[in-house]
């Protein structure tokens, strides 16, 4: 069994770097996530015990007092760092410019959705996973789609 420090790469392309103890990570390891984003965490028989998430763009999570995308301010952190565009030019996603999406798609934050075959793929169109009712009905209800906008912004019933 893996013992020691090493790193593992899961099938996913997430990788963990950090100590092991009886084929489990244990001790001081961090997760890198294939988007960029990284877990840093303090591991015990496999399990996180504390730990500080990453985003791709630097934002780090806490998880009290957590300001970001609370419906008081709707920046994109890219916003908060550099500050508002000037008026006129919107920004619609943290990426800027962003993601080309292909016709008929959607920007789901994690790869591209294509609501007629219901996969979605990673923006390397990579398979990621097929959607289920709720992520389909989440993705085409809230999500930037191809041709510049947002879609059609309905309450939930």
């Amino acid at each position: 069994r893996m013992e020691g420090h090493g790193f593992y790469k899961l099938p996913t392309g997430t990788e963990y770097r950090g100590a092991l103890w009886d084929g489990m990570f244990h001790g001081e390891g961090e997760l890198f996530f294939p988007n960029g984003s990284r877990y840093r965490a303090l591991w015990h028989r496999g399990i996180p015990t504390q730990g500080k998430f990453v985003f791709a763009d630097g934002l780090e999570y806490e998880e009290k007092n957590w300001h970001y995308c609370d419906g008081y301010d709707r920046r994109f952190y890219t916003e908060i760092c550099s500050g508002f565009k000037p008026p006129g030019i919107p920004q619609f996603t943290n990426l800027d410019p962003p993601k080309t999406i292909p016709e008929g798609c959607y920007d789901c934050g994690d790869g591209f959705y294509n609501p007629e075959t219901r996969v979605i793929v990673d923006y390397k169109f990579r398979f990621l996973r097929n959607a289920d009712d709720d992520e389909h009905e989440w993705i085409t209800r809230t999500c930037r789609k191809a041709g510049g906008g947002r879609a059609e912004h309905k309450p939930k019933p």
